[in-house]
């Protein structure tokens, strides 16, 4: 009985361990994982700092203004002036009108509660 004991000892032993290397095993590929997971997402916070640096680089008001003069004949574009924005008074709000109830539904059963069948 006591060999029998020490056999499934041994082989609980055994058993543990080979579930501890795999779970330390599955525990360092995810770790890599996450790893590269951060370093890429690094990499692409970086590349857009470097495509909204040369946005806004592209967007200066003198560059557009300069290409603007170039391209005037191609494009057409004039300066903005006060003129050709509207007033709030032009604005067409909807109207408020209430719509018409057409098919109500009862939905509460409160002409119970008050009696009304009663």
């Amino acid at each position: 009985m006591r060999t029998l004991f020490f056999v499934l000892t041994a082989l609980a032993v055994i058993g543990l361990a080979f579930w501890a290397y795999h779970e330390n095993y599955n525990t360092q590929q995810a770790i890599a994982e996450t790893e590269q997971v951060q370093r890429d997402i690094s990499q692409a916070r970086q590349r857009l700092g470097v495509l909204k640096t040369e946005w806004a680089y592209l967007n200066r008001p003198d560059r557009l203004r300069e290409l603007a003069d170039i391209n005037f004949d191609r494009l057409g574009l004039l300066p903005l002036t006060p003129e050709q924005f509207g007033h709030i008074d032009q604005v067409a709000f909807p109207s408020n009108e209430v719509l018409p109830i057409t098919d109500p539904v009862d939905v509460s059963g409160m002409d119970d509660v008050r009696g009304v069948d009663q």
